[in-house]
């Protein structure tokens, strides 16, 4: 069970019916061995009458007269008590007439026990010396057996009724031991990059809770100092490096208007210009990935349909496909729906992945974009005819600063791009990730984005639970 309330509910209820049973075991053990007790008192008092009635001269007495005054005392309650009286030299004397000449069974060196009588079953027996006769004395069991059985069926009622109330009972504690924590788990979600500075609640007790809470806090505050001391350091660092990479940018291009310098210095200074430009492009894709990270970007996602939006960037795609190499371009587009994108993130992924890639086909290579918008999602596969890539390598090219392929292409790249686009994938709510194509050699990227009605539900449940929690 993954929630601690079901657990916490198991538990209680397993600790109380297992109490319950044990206690009910000890009644039952207790509750016998008490009416067991009264059969044995009941057995010593109908000796005791049997004394009274057969007098102090009872060793006198002829055997007509002895089975006379036994007689009285067995016949006045013949349904209660059975009784034989034997003689050990001369064997059995008396029979009580509901035994019907049958013996009670006798078990040597014990004086109290349980018997089963055929026809009469399980009975109580006791034996009583009196000299030169042995006594003795059994009455029935089954209302002691009927009372333990109607014991057991009460106490099984009992378990069943107490598993089910302590179920509800532990439910309910569980609930309200864990509301805190459920209180606490709520905020902490609450708590992002845009409102850092929210805190959860301290209890009113110091208990257990409020030193977690304070541990949590505490926690938050130093995340939000942390955090704060990276959005300055990016801040500066984006100021302190660009500004001078600006100046040197402008001077270059001045000296470029210089006709003074021989071609080599001008081919020199071109090369310094593309690589300003690059070191800037790198700048600013480490600056995106770290407030991706942070998750500092807000996204505007609109409901619409993309059909268009494809149909613009495919244009695009086109013009730059002829434009590297005379390389092709081709859109395939199915199904039909709704979506919620911000079009500038995507578009920079597309592009992205069309850069890749173009750079991977060979030249008059084919480029297929294929958009399918349906059953609760939105895919769109990029596949070149490029070498594709290594299993091991499929999921690695989607970290920082990896780069495979030629060295032509690594040099026009910086390893950021395939990490950019995996970050604003993730933050439409969808995911990215490559295989080789099973047609032809080449690469397969695909992005799945949750379909609009999804999305919908998502946010609709988001929505009333921060509601609820308000």
């Amino acid at each position: 069970m993954k929630s601690i309330g079901a657990r916490l509910t198991l538990f209680y209820a397993l600790a109380t019916t297992t109490t319950a049973a044990l206690l009910f075991f000890a009644g039952y053990v207790l509750l016998e061995r008490q009416l067991m007790r009264g059969l044995d008192q009941l057995i010593t008092s109908e000796f005791s009458q049997l004394q009274v009635r057969l007098g102090p001269d009872y060793a006198t007495l002829t055997p007509a007269v002895l089975d006379e005054r036994i007689h009285q005392t067995a016949d006045a309650a013949p349904a209660l008590f059975f009784i034989n009286v034997d003689e050990p030299r001369s064997g059995m004397v008396f029979f009580s007439r509901n035994l019907n000449h049958r013996t009670i069974p006798d078990i040597p060196g014990t004086h109290l026990y349980n018997a089963n009588m055929r026809g009469i079953g399980d009975v109580r027996v006791e034996e009583f010396i009196l000299s030169p006769f042995d006594v003795t004395i059994a009455t029935p069991m089954q209302q002691v057996r009927a009372t333990m059985r109607s014991y057991i069926e009460i106490c099984a009622g009992l378990l069943l009724l107490m598993l089910l109330l302590s179920a509800a009972i532990g439910l309910g504690m569980s609930r309200i031991v864990l509301r805190p924590l459920n209180f606490i788990r709520e905020t902490a979600k609450r708590i992002s990059s845009d409102n850092l500075g929210e805190r959860i609640p301290m209890p009113q007790h110091q208990d257990e809770l409020a030193d977690l809470t304070r541990l949590l806090n505490q926690m938050f505050d130093r995340l939000e100092y942390s955090f704060n001391q990276i959005k300055r350091f990016a801040a500066d660092a984006s100021h302190e490096l660009k500004t001078p990479l600006s100046l040197i940018r402008l001077h270059a291009e001045k000296l470029l208007d210089d006709k003074a310098l021989s071609g080599a210095s001008m081919d020199a200074l071109v090369v310094q210009l593309e690589e300003l430009a690059r070191l800037n492009q790198i700048i600013d894709e480490m600056l995106f990935l770290s407030r991706a990270d942070a998750q500092a970007i807000q996204l505007n996602l609109i409901k619409k349909d993309p059909a268009d939006f494809i149909k613009n960037f495919a244009q695009d795609a086109q013009v730059l496909a002829e434009h590297e190499g005379e390389r092709h371009f081709k859109l395939v587009l199915e199904g039909d729906g709704s979506a919620a994108y911000e079009e500038r993130w995507l578009r920079q992924v597309w592009l992205n992945l069309l850069t890749n890639a173009l750079n991977a086909s060979p030249e008059g290579g084919l480029i297929t974009m294929h958009s399918r918008l349906g059953h609760g999602s939105w895919l769109v596969v990029f596949e070149d005819e490029g070498p594709g890539l290594p299993e091991d390598q499929l999921e690695q090219i989607f970290n920082r600063f990896t780069q495979f392929g030629s060295n032509e292409h690594r040099a026009r790249g910086s390893g950021l791009g395939l990490a950019i686009a995996r970050s604003i994938v993730a933050l439409h709510g969808g995911e990215i990730f490559a295989r080789n194509r099973k047609d032809r050699s080449g690469l397969s990227v695909t992005i799945m984005l949750p379909e609009m009605r999804a999305f919908e539900v998502s946010e609709t449940k988001t929505e009333r639970r921060h509601h609820h929690l308000r």
